[in-house]
């Protein structure tokens, strides 16, 4: 079926308990059309999104390819990685027909399409629910989902197919096959994360549904989707900041506690605290010392010869950060022993990821981990805050905001470290402060490629990373950098079926 490469046909990972998202039932145990009889196989539906989302390749704890390693953050350094797809990415080298860029545009329209079906299925009501609210909460679930996938398309790609309903059939899949403009995409994503916010979904889960939705991920989310179409899209500026502001403060004053400096940073990475920290909102469960459901971001990360994330060994260089980061943190900064480490090892000698650790007997010297992977805490959600007032100039209650996080980190506040010529010479706007702010807290959380391309217009995107040392960004080549790379290029195999449709991105 030739244009199955869009939208996945068949429902896949079903689970059968929603309270870990994790365990797995056949697939086709049941044909989709009998499918919903009982609110349980709702709940089941709801949870296969959540399933797909958790895959590495689409928004997993090893989506980083997709993100960091397109950024200035991390990279590759090894001469396996430059001679193989993988290292395209950092190399701003990206062919068309990458298989990596095909497995994460599948991936992520897998998520809606798994999406669409518990939306086009959960309004029957011939399915009876103990409690009519909790109908309500599955499809804002559902929507949010649905949503944020729609978010990465369209970031990653700009207009993409959209796709709202579940298809059935091969005519229904090619009638949808074409692109459709990225302002259209923004409206669909808008809608379906206001029609979210119409139940009675918990503002903030709490520590046994850490990995579901709630109303302030909701109100984040949109938060973002509104900052992100102010920055990048040309008409209603002035508008989509105010609305940006108003949906990020919605989900700040949702919180459970007062100033930012009462979480400890240590905290939010905290194997043991994953579900009881109360900055995290929204993140992908991963099961501690389980063969099927581990989280591999803490061995995955760690240097040959180093024990600091796993006790499981290493035999390569880990995650490659890139020095140009690492010089990026300021004298005293708590977050940076948390979150880079030195490997000194001759077979290593660079930097490396130790945010994510589980050195605990239950992950063993397997690597079996129990890292969750945050997708969304109140860091980031306080810094959009002082991004927007920026943009609104409203400067004193940005630079507030702003403060808050500097705070927690052990730095002095705005006014203070302008005073400093090192600091000022490095960021001598509010905007470039506030980037480098989101760099170094939110730093392997999958956000620098995104600030980047928020903060700076094509030309400026292209200008600043040409600007980094060579030296500082390990084997990635900067001269390679255009205009062309604020994109991913259409898969080959998608857009050989219908290049007028289908059409590739530009320069590529």
């Amino acid at each position: 079926m030739k244009k199955i490469h869009i939208i996945i046909l068949f429902l896949a990972v079903i689970f059968t308990s929603c309270n870990d998202l994790l365990n797995v039932e056949n697939p086709n145990a049941i044909p989709s059309d009998e499918y919903f009889t009982l609110e349980s196989d709702v709940e089941k539906a709801v949870s296969g999104v959540y399933s797909a989302i958790r895959s590495n390749s689409c928004l997993g704890e090893t989506s980083d390819l997709y993100s960091e390693e397109r950024s200035d953050n991390a990279g590759r350094l090894d001469a396996q990685s430059n001679a193989g797809e993988p290292f395209q990415f950092t190399n701003f080298s990206l062919l068309p027909s990458n298989t990596y860029i095909k497995t994460h545009w599948s991936a992520l329209y897998n998520a809606v399409s798994r999406a669409n079906y518990v939306l086009s299925n959960i309004d029957n009501t011939a399915i009876v629910f103990s409690n009519e609210k909790q109908r309500a909460i599955y499809k804002s679930e559902a929507l949010f989902l649905r949503a944020l996938v729609y978010f990465h398309l369209v970031r990653k790609w700009g207009d993409v197919p959209m796709v709202t309903e579940y298809m059935t059939s091969y005519d229904n899949i090619s009638t949808h096959t074409y692109r459709v403009k990225k302002e259209l995409v923004y409206e669909q994503i808008v809608t379906d994360l206001k029609n979210a916010l119409d139940s009675e979904i918990p503002n903030i889960q709490g520590a046994d549904a850490k990995g579901r939705t709630c109303k302030a991920a909701i109100n984040g989310l949109l938060g973002q989707v509104y900052l992100t179409m102010g920055t990048t899209l040309a008409d209603n500026k002035q508008a989509n900041f105010t609305n940006a502001k108003k949906y990020l403060t919605d989900a700040y004053t949702m919180r459970s506690f007062g100033q930012l400096s009462e979480v400890l940073y240590a905290d939010v990475f905290n194997v043991d605290k994953k579900n009881t920290c109360p900055e995290i909102i929204f993140q992908i469960v991963y099961k501690q010392g389980d063969l099927n459901y581990y989280s591999s971001v803490a061995s995955r990360n760690q240097s040959i010869g180093e024990t600091i994330n796993s006790k499981k060994s290493a035999s390569g260089q880990g995650t490659y950060v890139n020095t140009d980061l690492v010089n990026d943190f300021e004298t005293n900064d708590i977050r940076k022993d948390l979150s880079v480490k030195y490997a000194n090892n001759a077979k290593a000698k660079a930097w490396f990821i130790t945010k994510y650790r589980d050195t605990s007997d239950a992950a063993g010297v397997n690597g079996y981990g129990g890292n969750n992977f945050i997708l969304m805490r109140y860091a980031d959600i306080i810094l959009m805050l002082a991004e927007v007032n920026m943009y609104l100039e409203n400067d004193n209650e940005a630079i507030g905001y702003l403060n808050q996080v500097r705070a927690r980190a052990g730095l002095p506040d705005y006014a203070t470290s302008m005073l400093n010529n090192d600091y000022k010479t490095k960021y001598p706007t509010l905007k470039l402060a506030i980037l480098h702010e989101r760099r170094v807290e939110l730093a392997f959380e999958n956000h620098r490629l995104f600030d980047l391309l928020r903060t700076f217009t094509a030309q400026e995107f292209v200008d600043y990373i040409k600007s980094k040392k060579q030296d500082d960004y390990g084997a990635s080549q900067l001269s390679n950098v255009g205009t062309k790379d604020i994109y991913y290029p259409i898969p080959y195999d998608e857009w050989k079926l219908d290049p007028e449709k289908m059409y590739q991105n530009p320069n590529y």
